[in-house]
C-alpha cells in the first residue's frame, strides 16, 4: 500500500529540523543557493521576510509557499 503525501506535507517533512522562524543563512541552505541569492530573493520580494532591525528573519511558511509557487504546473 502507497502513502501519497500532499506538497505541503511532503515540505513540512523535509523542514522539519529547521526552526518555525529561520535567518538568512538557514533558507540559502534549505533552497540550495548562496547568500547573495538567497537576499536577492527577499529584495525581490520572492520569499517574504521580517526584518528585525538588521536582521532578516524568514518564516517557515513563508519557504514552503515560496517553494510550492515555483512548482506550480500551469494549467491548461
Amino acid at each position: 500500500m502507497s502513502t501519497t503525501l500532499s506538497s505541503k506535507d511532503a515540505y513540512s517533512l523535509m523542514l522539519k529540523d529547521y526552526p518555525d522562524v529561520m535567518n538568512i543563512d538557514q533558507m540559502c541552505e534549505i533552497l540550495g543557493v548562496s547568500t547573495k541569492t538567497g537576499y536577492k530573493l527577499l529584495k525581490n520580494g520572492d520569499v517574504t521576510y521580517i526584518k528585525i532591525g538588521r536582521n532578516y528573519r524568514i518564516p517557515k511558511a513563508h519557504i514552503i509557499s515560496y517553494l510550492r509557487v515555483g512548482n506550480e504546473q500551469p494549467s491548461i
